[in-house]
């Protein structure tokens, strides 16, 4: 999915790829389906359907050559740094702000 991402910045993409990604992304991210959640079964289906079709038709549309140039940056992008120090800040700051509800909670 990132290597689709990186495939729909760069001006090389064919303008069909960028435009069936563009529309996959906004399917995936819109609170509106063709069929509505809430209907058992069938309101995923939609989901679990259109949205790896719409990938697959925009991953056919990249050229090979360029989508395993961008198959290897997205490899690379996907390596990031990480930082204990960071990560146990966040996990600090979640544990005062636990503290402090469950403080608040038993003083009320």
């Amino acid at each position: 999915m990132l290597a689709l991402w990186v495939a729909a910045r760069d001006p090389r993409t064919p303008i069909t790829a960028k435009v069936v990604a563009a529309s996959v992304a906004a399917y995936a991210l819109s609170p509106i389906d063709l069929i509505p959640d809430f209907i058992p079964v069938l309101g995923l289906v939609d989901d679990l359907l259109l949205v790896p079709l719409g990938i697959w038709c925009a991953l056919k549309l990249v050229p090979p050559h360029l989508m395993r140039e961008y198959r290897a940056r997205a490899g690379e992008m996907a390596q990031r740094p990480t930082s204990r120090i960071a990560a146990a800040i966040v996990v600090l700051l979640w544990i005062i702000g636990a503290a402090l509800i469950g403080w608040y909670l038993s003083h009320t």
